[in-house]
């Protein structure tokens, strides 16, 4: 194969369709993963359209066998994977005060949002050293979707902030760790973005965004993130490894 080859996590809608998008237009072919079976992601279509060539497989991030799975796939169709976005994420299925809040949210939340690309990240990282020992001339990096909830409490949905910023701590360990290696790892925080997930509290964020909440006064979309995913994935900024990139409009600087 001579295009390289970017594996997305939930890369079929949301967020993760953005950055599809934008990794198809900068000439990447796609293995994306997510928990629909294939015939009914729709979007598919278009990142074909775009000249990509699409390897979807039915994959849930929090089971080691779809895990494994996803990675064998990749390596018998592609024969290569340069770069690991790992995007695939839930919100609760119910926003509960943290006072009142059970165990089965937090469990899903975790597995899902922290324990999967933790250990997809072990097996791509090992695949990718053993592939750089053979191609030292290639680029390979590993970029992690977190969130402003990362650092931003929200009291209602206190497992979807801790599932996030453990995420970040984990982006500076395999930084750190893969340093050597030279494959960058990245971490890029997201805002207020509009796609399904925050569909239900839509008037709310129109609101505040109206009240100045954010300092650019709009929602955040997809591609904003997905252009941000690209230019990492370019390895334009190949000396920066561990940092957070964010992508919020300015919401989190400290203003008076």
């Amino acid at each position: 194969m001579s295009n390289r080859v970017a594996a997305i996590t939930g890369g079929g809608r949301g967020i993760g369709l953005g950055i599809s998008t934008c990794l198809a237009k900068e000439g990447f072919d796609l293995a994306i993963c997510g928990q629909k079976e294939e015939k009914d992601v729709d979007s598919l279509e278009g990142l074909r359209n775009l000249g990509a060539k699409i390897l979807y497989i039915k994959a849930n991030v929090a089971e080691a066998r779809d895990r494994e799975n996803f990675l064998a796939v990749v390596q018998e169709k592609f024969g290569r994977l340069d770069v690991l976005v790992n995007n695939a994420g839930i919100a609760p299925k119910v926003r509960a005060d943290i006072l009142e809040a059970g165990e089965e949210s937090f469990d899903d939340l975790i597995r899902v949002n922290l324990r999967g690309p933790y250990f997809l990240t072990q097996k791509a990282a090992q695949w990718m050293i053993a592939q750089r020992r053979e191609h030292p001339d290639r680029m390979h990096s590993i970029v992690n979707i977190t969130s402003i909830s990362a650092t931003v409490a929200s009291v209602n949905r206190g497992d979807y902030c801790l599932a996030k910023a453990a995420l970040g701590m984990s982006n500076q360990l395999w930084s750190a760790r893969l340093a050597e290696f030279g494959i960058p790892v990245y971490e890029v925080r997201p805002g207020i973005i509009k796609t399904d997930m925050t569909s239900g509290v839509t008037g709310k964020y129109d609101a505040l965004i109206a009240n100045g909440l954010i300092p650019q006064n709009r929602w955040g979309f997809p591609e904003d993130v997905g252009k941000a995913v690209a230019m990492l994935a370019r390895g334009d900024l190949p000396y920066s490894t561990g940092q957070v990139l964010m992508v919020d409009g300015g919401m989190t600087l400290a203003r008076l």
